[in-house]
C-alpha cells in the first residue's frame, strides 16, 4: 500500500486547511486561468482537488471543473459547496494512478505540493495519465515545492511549525539511493496526538522535464512564483507549464 493511501484524514487535514491562504488561493487561480488559457465551458481537471480550494472558483468563472483525489472526507466537503452554490463540478474518488477518469478535458493542473508522491516509474505513469485525458494541444500545469533545486540547499532535519491550535513536529530523513525525503509528523492538539510518515521523492527540475517529454507533455516555462518569474535555485516552489501535443493541435 502507496503511503498517502492512509495518509488523509484527521488533524493533517484540518492542519492543511488552515494553513491555505485565501489571497495566496485567489492568485493561484488567477494564475492558472491565465497560464491554462480558460474560457467559460471548459472541461478542467484538478488532480488531488481537495476540498475545492481552486476547483470551486474555476467553476464559479465558467469552467466545468473535474476534481480527482483519494481523500473521501475532503470530497465530500467539495460536494457540499458546490451544491450549494449549484456549481457545474464532478468529482473522482480514488487514487489517481488506477481510478478511470472521463477524459477529453482542454486543461488540467495539480497544485497544492501532492506532485511529489511518485517514484520514477509511478511519475511517468501519473504523467502518462494526465496526457491521456487531455485534448491535444491542451494545457497541463503542475505546482511543486519539492524539487531538488529548492530543497536541498537549506534541508531542514527536524522542524516545528504551529497551524491554528494544532502543533506539528516535521522529522526528515533524506534518502540518497531513492532521493526521497521520509517525513515523521506527529501533530499535537492538548491531550490528543496523531503520527503520520509521508515520503516526497525529489526530481531535478531538467529530470522532470525529460519526464514530461516521454509522456508527450512539452515543457514551455519554468516559473519560480506566480508573477511569471523564471525558475532560479533556491525558489520555494517551481511551476511547470506544459502542453500535450503542441504540434498537432
Amino acid at each position: 500500500m502507496a503511503w498517502y493511501e492512509n495518509f488523509f484524514h484527521g488533524m493533517i487535514q484540518e492542519a492543511w486547511k488552515t494553513a491555505q491562504d485565501e489571497e495566496e488561493t485567489e492568485l493561484e487561480c488567477d494564475f492558472l486561468l491565465d497560464v491554462l488559457n480558460l474560457e467559460p465551458g471548459w472541461r478542467v481537471l484538478d488532480v488531488f482537488c481537495g476540498y475545492g480550494r481552486h476547483a470551486l472558483p474555476l467553476a464559479r468563472s465558467g469552467c466545468r471543473v473535474t476534481g480527482v483525489d483519494i481523500s473521501e472526507e475532503y470530497l465530500e466537503e467539495f460536494r457540499t459547496a458546490a451544491r450549494r452554490e449549484r456549481l457545474a463540478v464532478e468529482t473522482v474518488s480514488g487514487d489517481v494512478l488506477t481510478v478511470p477518469l472521463p477524459g477529453g478535458f482542454d486543461a488540467a493542473f495539480c497544485f497544492g505540493n501532492s506532485f511529489s508522491f511518485f517514484p520514477h516509474d509511478r511519475m511517468l505513469a501519473f504523467l502518462q495519465k494526465i496526457a491521456g485525458q487531455l485534448k491535444d494541444g491542451a494545457w497541463f500545469v503542475a505546482d511543486t515545492g519539492m524539487i531538488a533545486e529548492s530543497v536541498l540547499p537549506d534541508f531542514q532535519e527536524r522542524t516545528w511549525v504551529s497551524v491554528g491550535d494544532i502543533t506539528v513536529l516535521m522529522e526528515n530523513e533524506y534518502d540518497a539511493r531513492q532521493s526521497r525525503i521520509d517525513s515523521r509528523l506527529t501533530y499535537l492538539r492538548r491531550d490528543h496526538t496523531e503520527h503520520r510518515l509521508a515520503q516526497h521523492y525529489l526530481y531535478t527540475v531538467a529530470g522532470l522535464c525529460r519526464l514530461f517529454q516521454e509522456a508527450e507533455l512539452e515543457v514551455t516555462e519554468l516559473f519560480g512564483n506566480l508573477d511569471g518569474t523564471d525558475f532560479r535555485l533556491g525558489d520555494d516552489r517551481l511551476l511547470i507549464v506544459s502542453r500535450k501535443n503542441p504540434a498537432g493541435f
